[in-house]
């Protein structure tokens, strides 16, 4: 179980902690809807099987919002995705049937017409030009993925421990009763 823990430590370290760390929407602040709008369509590839791509369709929606603590128009996006920049809010999955493309996108708009105030999260040194709605990596994952693996390690430590004192315990009692003979 120790040895388990600290490849969990490990392994949780250089993937979430690193890219928490790293990570540039360090700001949490209050966005407001500013303009929600579908631009058009864009194409993706799906596979239909062995050796055969087919493309298929979604509609892009943009939202933009207004910033609350820099006051700032900026583009919203899902989630933070550094090797992805898209100028749709959210890519959904391609799909065989493009009306469930369009129907994931009618109830995002929905929901930002019904919420039109949310928590969102920017770049407080200014480097990026959208804001992002969630986190990859969170201070509640990071908080998870050093709560577990040290449960782990207490858990084992105990076991450990509670062996050797079981073994001295035992040594103890075998002394005291050579020692009544």
């Amino acid at each position: 179980m120790i040895a388990l823990s600290m490849m969990m430590y490990f392994l949780l370290g250089i993937t979430m902690i690193r890219s928490y760390k790293d990570s540039v929407w360090k700001g949490e602040s209050r966005c407001s809807l500013f303009n929600l709008s579908i631009i058009g369509d864009r194409n993706c590839t799906y596979s239909c099987g062995t050796d055969c791509l087919k493309v298929s369709k979604y509609p892009c929606l943009r939202v933009y919002v207004n910033l609350s603590s820099s006051g700032k128009i900026m583009r919203l996006s899902h989630m933070e995705m550094p090797e992805v920049n898209t100028e749709c809010f959210y890519v959904p999955k391609c799909k065989k049937n493009s009306t469930v493309a369009q129907g994931i996108i009618d109830n995002i708009s929905d929901y930002f017409k019904n919420h039109p105030n949310f928590s969102c999260f920017y770049d407080p040194s200014e480097k990026q030009e959208s804001v992002i709605l969630t986190r990859l990596y969170g201070p509640h994952v990071i908080f998870h993925s050093l709560f577990w693996p040290s449960c782990v390690l207490t858990g084992g430590t105990l076991i450990v421990a509670m062996v050797k004192l079981t073994q001295y315990l035992s040594m103890l009692c075998e002394r005291i009763s050579k020692i009544k003979r």
